[in-house]
């Protein structure tokens, strides 16, 4: 039995006949929102969940209602990449789904360290975590990686030039690894959500709960557990069908720019 800080994170390669095959998923940002939503789902389809995120005690708590491993992890430092690496012996599916935005404002005044962060965490915290894991995803013989950007990934809007630009990069290193891995056993999904309820607008506005609440004011948004359906169906689909690209919105959104308000 392969064992994290104490507590198993799911069996060993040589003894899954004997559990059901159990596989195990590691789920990137799942103390809320998204990442939260898919720990949840990808436990109930029967996956040892290892639960990666900043706020440890949140996640732990979460961990413990699925059963699953809480690992703290900051994508944005390349330590704490490496220390969680180490804490992972092996994996099946990885879903990057630690991200966010900071701001908004036109390119000429938009914070460098807004940028930055969301740069950091988006693009190379998502290149950070993949890399580390690629050998132990290639090794499972049949992996998975989801890596969720957004409809910023392939439009661009007023005054959002710093994450859409972070979300185009991220999806160009994502989209990569497909043909890079071609005839390799893994998989690569991407998700591309429209707008979701979480609190990612709170966080985008630094706290501001009014202005973030005006986001989704007069419309009816995706949840959480709306991406986290998704992304369960396409990891539970036979190895040999790959679901490229997962484009999600509300019914009331076109665009980017394009929301049916009441």
């Amino acid at each position: 039995m392969l064992v994290i800080a104490g507590a198993p994170i799911g069996p060993a390669r040589q003894d899954r006949r004997v559990t059901n095959d159990r596989r195990t998923a590691v789920v990137t940002g799942a103390s809320a929102g998204i990442g939260e939503a898919t720990a949840r789902k990808l436990a109930a389809e029967g996956f040892h969940v290892v639960l990666a995120a900043r706020r440890l005690d949140r996640l732990q708590g979460i961990a413990d209602d699925v059963q699953g491993t809480a690992v703290e992890l900051d994508v944005t430092d390349a330590d704490s990449v490496a220390a969680f690496l180490e804490r992972v012996p092996e994996v099946d599916v990885l879903v990057n789904n630690a991200g966010g935005a900071r701001g908004m404002a036109p390119v000429a005044e938009y914070d460098e360290d807004d940028y930055r962060w969301m740069w950091e965490t988006n693009v190379l915290g998502t290149l950070r975590v993949t890399k580390g894991l690629l050998p132990k995803l290639i090794a499972s013989g049949d992996g998975h990686v989801v890596t969720v950007t957004s409809i910023a990934a392939f439009e661009v809007y007023d005054n959002g030039s710093g994450y859409t630009s972070a979300k185009h990069a991220q999806a160009a290193l994502h989209r990569s690894l497909r043909g890079e891995l071609l005839g390799q056993p893994v998989r690569f999904t991407e998700i591309l959500p429209g707008m979701v309820e979480t609190d990612f607008s709170l966080l985008r506005f630094g706290g501001d709960a009014e202005r973030a609440a005006g986001v989704y004011k007069g419309m009816t948004p995706l949840t959480a557990d709306d991406v986290a359906d998704v992304i369960s169906f396409a990891v539970t689909r036979p190895s040999h069908v790959n679901l490229d690209q997962i484009v999600l919105r509300p019914r009331d959104q076109a665009s980017a720019t394009r929301v049916s308000r009441t």
